[in-house]
Order: C-alpha cells, then structure tokens, then sequence
C-alpha cells in the first residue's frame, strides 16, 4: 500500500508538473500572440485582394488552400528555423527581426506614397489578363503563399523574441500555438469578409422580414468600405509596427536613443492625461513608431526599386523582382 501511495504520489506530482507547463506554454502562447497583432491586421488585409476576379463559390477553396500553405510555412518551415536560430544563433534574432520590420515599412510606405502619387503597376495589369482559370487560381494561390511567407516569417520571429528562454519543447509548442492560432484567426477572419456580401445578398433576397432584407443589403453596402478601413488599418498597422520593430532593435543593439526620447514622451502624455495613462502612453508610441515607420519606408523605397529589385530580376528572373 505504501509503494502504490508512493507512486499516486510521483503520479500526481508529474501532473502538477505537466499542468503547469500547459500553463507556461498557454501563457507564453498568448504573450508571443499579442505580440504579433500588427502583423496579424496586415496578413487580413492582403490576403482578400487574392480573391478578386473569381466566382463566389471558389472563394472559400481558395482560402482553405492558402491555409494550408500558411500553416506548411510556419509549422514545417519557419518554427524548426525559428528554434534553431533561438538555440544556436540568437544573436540573428534581432537583425532578422529588424530585416522583417524594414519590410514592413517599406510596405506600408510604398502604399501611402501609391495612394497620394497613384502609378500603374505593370505586374498588376498582366495578372488582369484573361487566364485559364485553373492555372490563374493556382497562380494566385503560390502568390498568396509566397507574401504568407514573408509575414509569416515577420509572426514567428516576433513570437520567437516575445517568449520567454525555456525548455525547447515549451518554446516549440509555445509557437506551434501562436502558428496555428494565428493562422485560424487570419483566415477565418478573411473567408468571414469575403462572405459577408454573399450573407447580404442571400439576406436581402428571402428574408421573411424587413428589417432582415434591409439588413442584408446594408451588408452588401457596406462590405467595400469595411475593405477600404481594413486596408486602411492594415497600413497603419504596418507602419507603426515595423517603426516598432526598428527603435527596439536598435536598442538592444545598442543605439539607445530612439527608444528611450520614444519612452520618455509616451510617458509624459501619460502623466498629462492621468484617467486614460495607459491609452495615452500606447497612443503617443504609436504615433511616433508609425512616422518613424513611414520615414524609414520612403527611404527605402529607391534602394529597392532601383537596387534591390534589379538584383533579384538579374538572379531569378523580372517577374520575381516584383
């Protein structure tokens, strides 16, 4: 009877263990989460842009296509590369970081500058040329993937540095979470959105009551300005987080000032506004993180029209370079 308490005992002691490492990883799970939000709100708003042109009833195939894509990039690809880097090379996480958040600004940027100096894209205008359609869907699901990539990579690093040093199985199911969590809340959000007006219609069309028809179509309304604010959004989230990314990577490599002249302002509108400090102190960061942001991005849209996309066009081809 003594050995069998005694083993009840190791029993319940593994699962106090265990329970409190499901604890440390939920937590660290939705820390690294949180983390990530600006890039989240960017991935939402690229993605339906993918879906223009086709039939309603493809669009939802599609989206489950780019899903698993998505998820095959952050959980085959990009966490085995994330833990490396995290075990091996640690020192690479802060310029890999700061690659991804110059990205960011160079995106944001580059669509602030086309929406006030409106320019035609050559790329575009080809892929709105009459294709199979097969082979236009499957051209647009790879490029799908391929920008999920990009941003992808931008999820997992900013989860990787947001969790906290642990066992390497915490840290690899921490961002296996933050993968797949993220991944369902970017893609059901879209196949949501991109729904929505085919909700309005079916609404609008055999609702028993008025008030139901009414508010289909003002479904159907207003789907393209959620579009315009969600793109809208995602801009500003670009830029603000990529500003973000850059001061607090210059401040862990060394270069202080940035973030702490960001710090010390954001601190003293919080002591200005003492009933909404918190907001107040997010708000001015923000703000600031955003020009920096945008600042940096114009910078770099001539080095890479002019020397970054070259390169790749010389390397893999025109196309790529777009």
């Amino acid at each position: 009877m003594s050995g069998l308490l005694a083993l009840l005992d190791d029993v319940a002691g593994i699962a106090k263990v265990a329970a409190s490492s499901v604890d440390d990883i939920a937590a660290a799970a939705a820390k690294a989460g949180s983390k990530t939000a600006g890039v989240i709100i960017d991935d939402a708003a690229v993605t339906p842009s993918y879906l223009t042109g086709f039939k309603a009833e493809r669009e939802l195939p599609i989206i489950w296509k780019i899903t698993l894509g998505s998820l095959r990039n952050k959980l085959i690809i990009l966490l085995p590369l994330a833990l490396l880097l995290a075990n091996f090379l640690p020192q690479a996480i802060t310029p890999l970081l700061m690659l991804g958040g110059s990205y960011l600004c160079f995106e944001g940027a580059e669509k602030v500058l086309h929406k006030f100096f409106p320019h035609a894209d050559h790329h575009v205008e080809e892929d709105m040329d009459i294709k199979d359609p097969a082979k236009l869907e499957e051209s647009k699901v790879a490029g799908a993937i391929k920008t999920d990539f990009i941003l992808s990579a931008e999820i997992m690093t900013i989860a990787l540095s947001a969790i906290p040093e642990g066992a390497i199985w915490v840290e690899a199911l921490a961002l296996a979470l933050v993968a797949i969590g993220v991944t369902l809340a970017v893609y059901g959000s879209v196949a949501l959105i991109v729904k929505m007006d085919d909700i309005g219609l079916h609404l609008a069309a055999i609702g028993r009551w008025s008030g139901t028809r009414n508010f289909g179509r003002w479904l159907v309304k207003a789907m393209p300005i959620v579009m315009k604010v969600l793109s809208f959004v995602g801009t500003l989230a670009m830029l603000w987080v990529g500003g973000n990314i850059i001061t607090h990577g210059l401040h862990d490599l060394g270069w202080h000032w940035p973030y702490d002249t960001i710090h010390h302002l954001a601190v003293e509108a919080g002591h200005a506004f003492e009933t909404a400090q918190g907001f107040a102190e997010w708000a001015v960061t923000a703000l600031i993180d955003g020009i920096i942001g945008l600042a940096y991005g114009l910078l770099l849209i001539p080095v890479a029209t002019h020397i970054i996309s070259p390169l790749i066009g010389k390397f893999t081809g025109a196309k790529a370079a777009h």
